[in-house]
């Protein structure tokens, strides 16, 4: 437990988070529980699209730590392996690579849970902790002062803060307001997610097909005989794919998985996800620190996203708390200079690898081809190298925040 956070006066706190996603809801709770009074600004909106979310071993012992993992843990499935497969007919084909997590001493790289599960899972833990509010409207405006900043909610509500927490996602509001202009692009591709029951057992084994549109992923889920999967393939074909029946896409996604899960059926609802990326070079401005989507979109490929920002919570948590230690402002620019730091270079990283993979499955370019299998080949076949990989996908050593070691 933390030493108790400068008082604030009625109405005021030490740290207003808006945004009430998976990584907002993070960062409230792991401030929260640590005596740190915070208000959670947004409205519990979760989307039915099919979408679920794989949680490295990192981000369970975060959720762990939090008080809310049991609650998340009957509806998530262990990624015990993880097999890929060349798909997209290069001459510099390798074998299929797998990955053992029993290898690095895990049970499981993550588990994978349904995110709007998630998201209901951690609301409720939120609406039963201690020194946090929740204001279930959202954040319409805002006013930095010298001392704190001032945030108007669609309700007319008003509240202030030291610290504000972007959590808003994408197009936040907050990133705005502050002047901050990220970087942004986009790919040609799309993505298609569903939830799929299938004939075979998964046997905790999530697979990776590499192909000339993007990775194809079927990721399992509770119960033995489901799955979600994350289609990449080209924009125009996607739309194509993710208005078919479900009996047709049921087909060509049995198809697609070389029928290896045996006859497949549609299980759930079914979303449509744009491939785009956007990246800051520094995710704080005055008394304002940006977590998750608000400060880094990568496509959904590799477990990446979620992950990254759930170590910005965490890591986040770790700077107010430093500061509220040593008796300084946990708004203040020294105090979120390092957090600013260690997310911007975690960020790259992530952005980088990536990028570079999904890049590289588009290119039909030999020396390119060439490459990633020779890359893919070494993890295979070289044990030191292939546990390092591993060991850095689950969660990087360099700088984890405390409460993921």
């Amino acid at each position: 437990m933390a030493p108790s956070p400068q008082s604030v006066s009625p109405g005021a706190f030490a740290v207003a988070v808006v945004g009430a996603g998976a990584a907002g809801l993070g960062a409230a709770l792991a401030l929260a529980r640590d005596g740190v009074p915070t208000a959670l600004v947004g409205r519990h909106a979760p989307v039915a699209d099919g979408r679920t979310v794989a949680l490295l071993d990192g981000s369970v012992r975060f959720l762990r730590a939090l008080g809310a993992w049991d609650g998340i843990a009957p509806h998530a499935s262990p990624l015990a392996e993880l097999h890929i497969v060349d798909d997209t007919g290069s001459l510099f084909r390798p074998p299929p690579a797998r990955f053992v997590a029993t290898e690095i001493g895990l049970e499981a790289f993550g588990w994978n849970v349904e995110s709007a599960r998630l998201v209901e899972s951690l609301r409720a833990q939120a609406r039963a902790t201690p020194n946090l509010t929740l204001f279930e409207s959202d954040a319409t405006g805002s006013r930095v002062g010298a001392e704190t900043v001032d945030l108007t909610l669609a309700d007319g509500t008003g509240l202030s803060a030291r610290l504000a927490v972007g959590a808003d996602g994408a197009r936040s509001k907050l990133r705005q307001a502050a002047g901050l202009v990220p970087r942004e692009w986009s790919y040609p591709q799309a993505a298609v997610t569903t939830i799929l029951a299938h004939a075979r057992p998964h046997r905790d084994i999530s697979t990776e097909f590499h192909t000339r549109e993007g990775p194809f992923t079927l990721v399992p889920l509770p119960g033995g005989r489901r799955s979600s999967l994350v289609w990449v393939m080209g924009e125009a074909r996607a739309q194509t794919v993710a208005a078919l029946d479900d009996a047709a896409l049921a087909r060509a996604v049995e198809t697609r998985a070389h029928a290896m899960l045996g006859t497949m059926r549609i299980d759930g609802p079914r979303g449509l996800v744009p491939m785009r990326g956007l990246a800051l070079p520094s995710p704080v401005a005055a008394r304002l620190a940006l977590i998750g989507e608000a400060a880094h979109v990568f496509p959904p490929i590799g477990a990446q996203g979620l992950n990254l920002g759930l170590r910005d919570a965490a890591a986040l948590r770790d700077a107010v708390l430093e500061a509220v230690a040593d008796g300084r402002d946990p708004g203040s620019r020294a105090a979120l200079a390092g957090f600013a730091r260690g997310r911007s270079r975690d960020a790259r990283l992530r952005t980088l690898a990536v990028d570079t993979l999904n890049r590289s499955l588009l290119t039909d370019v030999l020396p390119v081809d060439a490459l990633r299998g020779l890359g893919l080949l070494a993890m295979t076949t070289i044990a030191p190298l292939r546990r390092i990989v591993m060991r850095e996908g689950v969660v990087p050593r360099l700088g984890a925040p405390s409460l993921m070691r």
